[in-house]
């Protein structure tokens, strides 16, 4: 059994926030400390992110939780990171910052399309994934056509939580989780692959790659610089970390074939564990995290960043509240579900069945207030959940029950509404950052506390809520379901008209 005395620091970087959240070896949260990043829309579609001001909030939150805690820097083990998947992240052969386009983006729509037509069918044969909007690959490709210069100068790939692991150890590396994920790798051997780069038009990126690594694998040590600039103590090893996805299913207690997580964050998230990848086009993703360890994955930008609009446009707008998450929680918890609630459709960053699909409320009345308005995206953004894990449902991916992690399952309310509306047992787990969690269960097993996922989930993660499904509620949710998708389906040509430039009747 691993002594309990070790502490463990877990690195979260998200599409705008990065935490550092302090566990000791049983996964139980001493410290916490977060900073909320800009994010910058030049355009049209675009959203990005300053990646040196990334590194300037890393250091501020590695520090504010060192301090928090109140221990010697050196009783940190080992240093764990997760981070956003996809979206692009580039800097140049000198180590200087070019690009960071986060995975909210969707400036390369059409060129998703374009690629998707051309070799989708080749290209997913290869990396079990298809061109999307904010995949790396398809950003990149984008990049090279519209915006060559930087092409040009681009020196090194990397992800989100990478720069991380870049500016503490002074590596440039990536491991297979976030490369996986991102479709640049050939499955299920979880290695580059030239013509899979030929697909997409970019011959020339390899030398782009860095150095690919396991999870859990040692990419080196915090230098003088980084200890300097964190608090940190100079040689405490920094493993590879995991796609966030990844991270979070495991901080919530997920692991092994057959176990499901579903993460209410930015994306909607829905994966369950396999031995072998599942081999079907309409599943969206399927990462690997070890060798004949899978997660097959049906994802959008669809799920709790629809909430974060509506708070930060509605109820902040521009200023601020001591907690408008909780205000508007506790709205839902006023309002009783009725049959002609409004509905919602949770497409504000686009949808899985098409970069066009948008946002809105629909059937709104006189009679309604803030309450249901909100639960109507609650419910919104569990039905494009439930729609998800349909389509894993039909290439044979099942489950019984599920664990729920991201913002989302911090409302109770949400939690029920996902177990009534899936019709499975869902689980929280007590650990709240359940991302930064699971960095820290890679950096436990880099250092050989754990020998594994399984050894560190069973002796990390634990379940703090369960909800069950409530039989009435499932016949209520079926039938505004089957109303949401007739509605979606009949919108669909008007949000391809809308989207259009050209005049249409």
């Amino acid at each position: 059994m691993a002594d309990a005395s070790p502490f463990l620091l877990g690195l979260d970087a998200g599409n705008t926030v990065i935490k550092a959240v302090l566990f000791d070896a049983r996964g139980r949260q001493l410290a916490s400390h977060g900073v909320d990043g800009a994010t910058h829309k030049p355009a049209a579609g675009m959203v990005e992110r300053s990646v040196p001001e990334l590194w300037d909030n890393a250091k501020a939150a590695i520090a504010g939780c060192i301090g928090a805690a109140g221990i010697d820097a050196s009783a940190i083990a080992a240093i764990g990171t997760a981070g956003h998947g996809n979206g692009l992240y580039l800097v140049d052969r000198d180590g200087e910052a070019l690009l960071g386009i986060q995975s909210l983006d969707m400036r390369a729509a059409a060129l998703a399309a374009e690629l998707d037509s051309a070799a989708g069918a080749a290209m997913h044969a290869i990396s079990l994934q298809k061109p999307w909007p904010s995949q790396t690959p398809t950003l990149l490709a984008w990049l090279k056509r519209h915006r060559p210069e930087i092409y040009r100068r681009a020196g090194t790939l990397l992800f989100a939580k990478d720069i991380l692991t870049w500016r503490l150890t002074g590596r440039r590396a990536s491991e297979i989780s976030d490369m996986s994920g991102a479709g640049l790798l050939r499955l299920p051997e979880a290695v580059y692959d030239a013509d899979l780069l030929a697909r997409y038009g970019l011959e020339d990126a390899a030398a782009l790659l860095p150095t690919l690594l396991q999870p859990s694998s040692i990419v080196g040590a915090v230098t003088p610089e980084a200890a300097v600039a964190t608090g940190l103590a100079e040689g405490t090893p920094v493993v590879a970390g995991y796609f966030d996805v990844v991270a979070s299913a495991l901080g919530s207690g997920a692991v092994g074939a057959g176990a499901a997580s579903i993460v209410v964050g930015s994306w909607s998230i829905n994966q369950v564990f396999s031995n072998m990848p599942v081999r079907d086009d309409r599943v969206f993703m399927v990462t690997a995290y070890g060798p004949g360890r899978f997660i097959n994955m049906e994802n959008s930008a669809t799920s709790a960043a629809n909430l974060e609009w509506y708070v930060r446009a509605l109820v902040e707008r521009g200023g601020h509240h001591d907690d408008p998450f909780g205000l508007v929680n506790d709205a839902v918890g006023g309002v009783a579900p009725a049959h002609d609630d409004p509905l919602f459709h949770p497409f504000l960053y686009g949808g899985r069945l098409g970069a066009y699909q948008r946002g809105g409320f629909f059937g709104l009345a006189g009679w309604h207030g803030e309450g249901h308005l909100v639960r109507s995206i609650f419910e919104g953004v569990m039905f494009e959940h439930r729609r998800h894990v349909g389509v894993l449902a039909e290439a044979g991916v099942t489950f019984s029950t599920a664990a729920l992690s991201g913002g989302g399952s911090r409302s109770a309310y949400w939690a029920q509404m996902f177990a009534d509306g899936l019709g499975v047992p869902v689980t929280v787990a007590e650990a709240r950052e359940t991302g930064a969690l699971g960095a820290a269960m890679a950096a436990a097993i880099g250092i050989g506390l754990y020998p594994g996922e399984a050894a560190a989930v069973a002796a990390m993660a634990r379940p703090a809520h369960a909800f069950s499904p409530v039989p009435a509620m499932r016949a209520h949710y079926d039938r505004r379901y089957a109303i949401w998708t007739r509605l979606t389906e009949a919108v669909d040509p008007l949000w391809r008209q809308l989207a259009s430039p050209e005049t249409s009747n």
